[in-house]
């Protein structure tokens, strides 16, 4: 259904380029026409500007769409192919080199900037803007092999489009001022309205690239982030609701969304706010919900045991415990592989401290007494292992240590009682013998 924004009927476009996975920065361009479009009732576009044909990749194509779905940015048209409108591209060239807007140069096309003047727009997020055209180079629209260049078909799919708002990252605005003389030279009815997000950066102020580590979404997705956690932390960048509350529901931040309240600062990408944010939404879910969540992680072909190793039943033993803990599904392995695999992975640090504690002998051997007849129940194990440390006289925070990185490998997991309850008697003891028999 399309919608209105005063007196302009919406109609806000997404235009990736498929050279490349989805970059967060696109991601969050998307997010925000998708609001924009959503919040006014108007109408979003999907559009593959794919006229570089050296660059462009048309796996990547299905692999950009996947990745919205998942984000749960619908779109109600396209996705329109640039790749499949190189005859309208040919036509509108036509047009301009009868106009007397274009010339050859070195076997390409050129657009002829005007002399004098300026070319100006006012920007819905930067206010006035305008640029010299004696400044501005004569550009490029058509290259040697015939095809139209990015700003042409730009142009050109705007106007045929019927795109109202244009909006995207601030890299671009040296861009405008050409698209805007090839509408206007093409007769466009009006002038659309230009948005120019802030960047995202990283945290020394610089613009967020691989080199930062990941940027792709799908590697976000790789790691056990969920598209509702993410798509709500990219709706912050450069935005916020005017109560605060930053961790919602979709609905409410398109309910809330105003384009005009998009601030003009760079916009800090904090991978550890972002985790937070996904960890609150993994402890919302139900139990039975986040279970089925990790599974990719824990049954899946990257688990690092044998499939016929997973035991769901432990999982779901442990799984409030553990939901509490953990921000990225990728995570959860690190907290319950120790049930799945034959002996325990020990952390080589773990194991530092092990030997450091002097009492870590005694306090195996107290274990291993205490746990070879006793009922196997956790408050028991508790209790047991608890008499024989205080015998030793020693607090439990720190005599419990040895026995969770004999059984666990790690200083750091579950609840170490339910924990040795879901192991069993058996395997309990084979790794604490084990362990102390490397003291």
């Amino acid at each position: 259904m399309a919608g209105s924004l005063g007196a302009v009927t919406v109609r806000a476009r997404f235009a990736p380029s498929p050279t490349g996975f989805l970059h967060v920065g696109s991601a969050n361009t998307a997010l925000k026409n998708w609001l924009f479009a959503r919040s006014t009732g108007g109408t979003f576009v999907l559009r593959i500007e794919d006229t570089d044909v050296d660059r462009s990749r048309p796996e990547l194509v299905d692999e950009i769409l996947r990745t919205l779905e998942w984000l749960g940015l619908d779109w109600d048209e396209g996705p329109y192919r640039q790749s499949e409108r190189a005859d309208r591209y040919r036509d509108a060239v036509e047009q301009l080199r009868t106009d007397g807007w274009l010339y050859d140069s070195e076997g390409a096309l050129r657009f002829r900037v005007p002399d004098e003047g300026v070319t100006a727009w006012d920007d819905a997020i930067r206010g006035h803007v305008e640029f010299e055209n004696a400044n501005l180079e004569d550009f490029v629209v058509q290259r040697s092999n015939g095809t139209a260049v990015f700003l042409l078909a730009n142009a050109v799919d705007d106007i045929d489009m019927g795109i109202t708002h244009a909006i995207r990252g601030e890299d671009l605005v040296n861009t405008v001022p050409k698209v805007l003389l090839i509408m206007r030279a093409l007769g466009a009815p009006g002038d659309l309205t230009y948005a120019h997000l802030p960047l995202l950066v990283n945290e020394r102020r610089k613009k967020l690239s691989k080199r930062d580590g990941v940027v792709a979404v799908e590697d976000y997705r790789a790691r056990g982030y969920l598209p509702e956690a993410l798509a709500n932390y990219l709706s912050l960048l450069g935005w916020g609701p005017p109560d605060g509350v930053e961790v919602r529901p979709m609905k409410e931040i398109v309910e809330l969304f105003r384009l005009d309240d998009v601030t003009k600062a760079s916009a800090f990408f904090d991978t550890k706010k972002l985790a937070s944010f996904n960890g609150q939404y993994l402890r919302a879910l139900s139990t039975e919900a986040w279970v089925e969540a990790a599974q990719p992680w824990l049954s899946g072909p990257e688990a690092p045991w044998p499939r016929e190793a997973y035991d769901p039943a432990v999982v779901e033993r442990l799984a409030p415990e553990v939901q509490e803990r953990v921000n990225v599904l990728a995570e959860v392995p690190q907290w319950l592989g120790w049930a799945f695999l034959d002996e325990p992975d020990i952390d080589p640090a773990a194991w530092a401290s092990v030997e450091k504690f002097e009492a870590s002998p005694q306090v195996l051997d107290a274990a291993i007494e205490a746990y070879a007849d006793c009922p196997w129940e956790w408050p028991v194990l508790q209790e047991r292992l608890g008499g024989a440390v205080d015998a030793l006289e020693l607090k439990m925070r720190k005599a419990q240590a040895p026995v969770r990185v004999a059984v666990m490998g790690r200083s750091v997991g579950p609840p170490l009682w339910q924990s040795l309850e879901v192991l069993g008697r058996e395997r309990t003891l084979a790794r604490l013998r084990a362990a102390r028999a490397r003291l």
